[in-house]
């Protein structure tokens, strides 16, 4: 019988600098006297992060969610947005605050991005372009998804809150689409503790964006359009410079740490590991595992309750569905029959813990426990009486 852990082991844990390196930064802000307002450390981080992620155009923004909110803001769609109703409600939200009517779309049971062979059959003439999520790292079929919006001139949208650095095919994940939103939230591989980003190819958006993260003010005394506050400030700017410098080392803990849970998963009935891609086509953002009761004998909210009682507290990453909102139950496109793959799988995955500082010996204890819930066929009869 395993013991559990005497503290928590939760699901993730904030990418942190050098005290010492930061707080140099605070010193320089400290003697800029500027706080905000497109200062030296967010001109600074913005360079820095173009650079590093190869974009041709890069904003800044004080988080992910205003990033993709303004950024379909800026593409002027209207009508329905094709998406996947598997993915965090920031997503969906966006649409909510562009007044855009979301057109669900079920998911692939591998990767569980949108399906790529199911989105034609939902465009319409109301159909303005298709936003999909690069789920826990998985790129979607991006090649697909462009002959489809060249097909039907749909614009692309991607939600990369889980793809910082990847890269598809040698190229760099936001090489596809028309703009790609990146969050830097504080739980993200990378972080400025609150924040995000858009990357886009159209010089001309970005003015505009510039123009919509700060009320739309031209100048001083010109307001040109209705925009919102959406300002990366100096703290998170210099924040996200300092954990830039360590953000490899921690991809490379962080990848040690996979191939530990993969050497002891993949020998466990019924979890099939989710995230197995490596190198640059992944992340290493999360670690998910998917759980067939069949073959593992319990159900994953019984092992997610199970776990608890050893101290460990991974997430029902995503969950419920976005379809399954109340203001969205009249769409044709939410009704449960409509979605059967993404209505199995938002049952049955798990994020588990997965960050530089967890130690291989947690994670080793974290797959012993796994086995030791694992319950054999011949149990399984027993178990559900």
């Amino acid at each position: 019988m395993i013991t559990p852990f005497e503290s928590p082991i939760f699901v993730t844990r904030p990418v942190f600098p050098d005290l010492a390196d930061y707080t140099a930064q605070l010193t320089e802000i400290w003697d800029s006297k500027q706080l905000t307002n497109n200062g030296l450390q967010h001109k600074r981080l913005e360079g820095e992060l173009a650079e590093y992620l190869a974009a041709t155009h890069l904003k800044l923004f004080s988080n992910g969610t205003l990033a993709l909110l303004l950024g379909l803001k800026a593409l002027g769609l209207k009508g329905e947005v094709i998406t996947t109703p598997f993915t965090f409600p920031a997503t969906v939200q966006c649409l909510d605050w562009n007044q855009l009517t979301p057109v669900f779309c079920d998911i692939d049971p591998v990767t569980l991005n949108i399906d790529a062979d199911k989105i034609e059959s939902l465009i319409s003439e109301q159909t303005s372009a298709i936003l999909a999520v690069h789920v826990f790292g998985n790129p979607c079929e991006v090649e697909k998804i462009e002959k489809i919006a060249d097909k039907h001139h749909l614009r692309v949208i991607y939600d990369g809150a889980h793809v910082f650095g990847t890269e598809v095919m040698g190229k760099p994940i936001h090489h596809y689409g028309d703009m790609t939103m990146y969050s830097f939230h504080a739980t993200k591989l990378f972080n400025t503790v609150e924040g995000g980003a858009l990357a886009f190819k159209e010089d001309h958006l970005a003015q505009k964006l510039d123009l919509l993260k700060n009320f739309g003010l031209l100048d001083a005394e010109q307001v040109v359009l209705s925009g919102l506050n959406a300002k990366m400030n100096e703290l998170q700017a210099a924040m996200g410079r300092e954990v830039l410098k360590v953000v490899d080392v921690e991809r490379e803990k962080r990848h040690e740490l996979k191939k530990i849970y993969e050497a002891h998963l993949n020998a466990i009935p019924g979890l099939r590991i989710v995230t197995s891609l490596e190198g640059a086509a992944s992340s290493y953002q999360y670690f998910v595992i998917e759980v067939d009761q069949d073959q593992y004998g319990r159900t994953r909210d019984e092992l997610f309750d199970a776990l608890a009682d050893y101290n460990v507290f991974p997430r029902k990453y995503f969950y419920p569905l976005c379809s399954d909102f109340s203001w969205y139950s009249r769409l044709e496109s939410a009704q449960p029959e409509k979605l059967p793959v993404a209505r199995k799988s938002v049952q049955q995955v798990l994020s588990m813990p997965f960050y530089g500082e967890l130690s291989r010996e947690a994670v080793e204890k974290i797959c012993g426990i796994l086995k030791e819930l694992h319950v054999e066929k011949k149990e399984v009869l027993n178990y559900r009486k």
